[in-house]
């Protein structure tokens, strides 16, 4: 196993917060300081340790949670904020989310300790589609849902859905493989759009279901090996 990997899977950092980790020489195998990518560890024979402290490989915790509007994706709190973290057991206050949803926005997100599953859900190379629904307090017609489509500029960038329809009487449906900070407020906005409400309710074959504001689930297998072994998207 790459070192990279096996820090990622410790829970340690993501595979790229793990390559910075090696580079800033802060981990080491049996003594020796490792500061090149790519080198092979046992994690059944071989020491290693961050910052003097001893890694070792923890169980894979897969979570799906219903984030409720308000809370923060973020471990580190600011000031009185309520942050993602305060929603699940103390044990499980070490796992990060996979992608994020800003303060205003609700609904599906996955938190884990796997720094592969969370390449393959937020990389845009795998496609996993990420859909939400949206309420903006009229009637969507058919030029708002063509131009989503087609793809809005906003500061400097090219921002587009896989895929857009309404939902009478006042919403809509967006698809998005690649999302960028606040995208889908920016697209909405760009057209003249004031979003009321976002909720993402599915992330590639996995849907928010009768999952409640705040509470959390595991994945089942079925749901974690879609993504790691199959390029995940629509049923």
């Amino acid at each position: 196993m790459r070192l990279q990997k096996f820090l990622s899977e410790a829970g340690v950092a993501s595979r790229r917060g793990a390559e910075g980790l090696i580079h800033e020489g802060r981990v080491r195998v049996n003594e020796v300081t490792i500061e090149e990518q790519g080198v092979k560890v046992d994690p059944e024979e071989d020491r290693i340790r961050l910052d003097d402290r001893p890694i070792r490989l923890k169980e894979k915790i897969y979570l799906a949670l219903n984030k409720p509007r308000g809370y923060v994706c973020s471990r580190a709190r600011q000031q009185r904020e309520r942050i993602l973290h305060d929603l699940l057991p103390a044990e499980w206050r070490h796992l990060y989310s996979i992608g994020r949803l800003d303060r205003d926005s609700e609904g599906l997100i996955f938190l884990t300790n796997d720094g592969d599953l969370c390449l393959k859900i937020s990389h845009p190379k795998y496609e996993v589609k990420k859909r939400y629904h949206i309420e903006i307090g009229r009637t969507v017609d058919d030029s708002v849902v063509q131009r989503l489509q087609e793809g809005v500029w906003d500061h400097g960038e090219w921002l587009k859905a896989e895929r857009a329809w309404a939902v009478p009487p006042t919403g809509l449906k967006i698809e998005l493989v690649e999302g960028r900070n606040r995208e889908i407020r920016r697209m909405l906005a760009a057209l003249g759009e004031r979003v009321q409400q976002l909720r993402r309710d599915r992330i590639g074959s996995v849907r928010l279901g009768k999952l409640k504001s705040g509470e959390w689930r595991h994945l089942n297998r079925n749901e974690v090996r879609s993504f790691l072994n199959e390029r995940a998207g629509d049923e």
